[in-house]
């Protein structure tokens, strides 16, 4: 079983940056992709990056130019930096883990981040 822990988010005024981290427990870390999503109330979750285990990655168009994904191997860890954050970036964070080719698909708890004044 792999356990997803997010952290980096909180209250940020609108233009400032924030870096959420999402560490996985276990060993398949490395040859998962990895994701970012994100839920604001009243609508459904959507992909806001990811990142395949070749380094290739996917971007929501909202946040091209702003939000960049990255990935340690070495600490079991991905980030999402975000930048000139916008209040309609305020939602509930997700980090999820997928192993191509298979079933395995795991999420986190989340974290929360609002833009706001």
């Amino acid at each position: 079983q792999v356990q997803l822990v997010e952290s980096g988010g909180g209250l940020v005024q609108p233009g400032g940056s924030l870096r959420l981290s999402c560490t996985a427990s276990g060993r398949i870390f490395s040859i998962s992709t990895m994701g970012w999503y994100r839920q604001a109330p009243g609508k459904e979750r959507e992909l806001v990056a990811a990142m395949n285990n070749g380094g290739g990655t996917n971007y929501a168009d909202s946040v091209k130019g702003r939000f960049t994904i990255s990935r340690d191997n070495a600490k079991n860890t991905v980030y999402l930096q975000m930048n000139s954050l916008k209040p309609e970036d305020t939602a509930v964070y997700y980090c999820n883990l997928r192993v191509p080719f298979t079933s395995s698909d795991y999420w986190g708890q989340g974290t929360p981040v609002t833009v706001s004044s």
